[in-house]
C-alpha cells in the first residue's frame, strides 16, 4: 500500500515539474484582461500583445538567420526584419506604455518553440525553412494588422497598425521572392 502511495506521489510530483514555464504572451493577456475587460478596448490589447510577440520573434529569427543562413538574400532579408521589426517594436512599446497596456516580456512559448526549431537548421536547409516560415507568418500578420486598422477601437493602435500594413506587404513580397529562388535550388 505504501508503494502505491509513493508511486502516486512521484507521478504527481514529476508531472507537476514538467514544462511549467509561464507563457509571457498569456501572462500579458491576463494582466490586460484584468485592466481592460470592462472596456471596449480588450480586442485592441490582444492585438498589441500579439503584435509585440510576433515582432519580437521576427527580430530573434532575423538574428538566427544572420548566423545560420547561407545565402546573401536571406541575410539581407534577415537584417531588414531586425531593423524594421525592432523599430516597430519600440513604437508599439511606447504606445502601449502610454495606454497602460502590458506587453509580453519575452517570446511566447509557441514562438520560442518555432525559434528553437529553426535554430537547429543550418545553411541552405535553414534558408529554405526560414523563407517559407516568413511567407506564412507575414500572410497572417497582414490579415491581423488589416483587421486592427479597420476594426480597432483605439484610434492610436488603429493608425499604428494601418501604417505597418505596407511594410508587412513589402516583407511578404521579399519573403516570397526569396522562397521562390530557394525552391529552385
Amino acid at each position: 500500500m505504501k508503494n502505491i502511495f509513493l508511486a502516486l506521489f512521484i507521478t504527481v510530483a514529476a508531472t507537476s515539474c514538467g514544462n511549467n514555464n509561464p507563457d509571457p504572451k498569456k501572462e500579458a493577456a491576463e494582466e490586460n484582461k484584468a485592466k481592460f475587460d470592462s472596456t471596449n478596448l480588450e480586442d485592441d490589447t490582444k492585438f498589441a500583445v500579439a503584435a509585440a510577440d510576433g515582432g519580437r520573434m521576427e527580430v530573434e529569427l532575423g538574428k538566427v538567420a544572420l548566423v545560420n543562413g547561407s545565402s546573401k538574400t536571406i541575410k539581407q532579408f534577415a537584417q531588414m526584419m531586425i531593423d524594421d521589426h525592432s523599430k516597430a517594436g519600440e513604437e508599439l512599446k511606447a504606445l502601449a506604455t502610454s495606454k497602460n497596456i502590458t506587453l509580453p516580456a519575452a517570446l511566447s512559448n509557441k514562438n520560442q518553440d518555432a525559434l528553437n526549431d529553426l535554430s537547429k537548421k543550418k545553411g541552405n536547409d535553414f534558408d529554405k525553412a526560414y523563407a517559407s516560415f516568413m511567407v506564412d507568418d507575414h500572410k497572417e500578420d497582414i490579415d491581423e494588422f488589416r483587421k486592427q486598422a479597420e476594426n480597432g477601437k483605439d484610434a492610436d493602435l488603429k493608425n499604428w497598425a494601418a501604417g505597418k500594413v505596407p511594410v508587412l506587404e513589402h516583407h511578404l513580397m521579399m519573403a516570397r521572392a526569396a522562397d521562390s529562388t530557394l525552391r529552385k535550388k
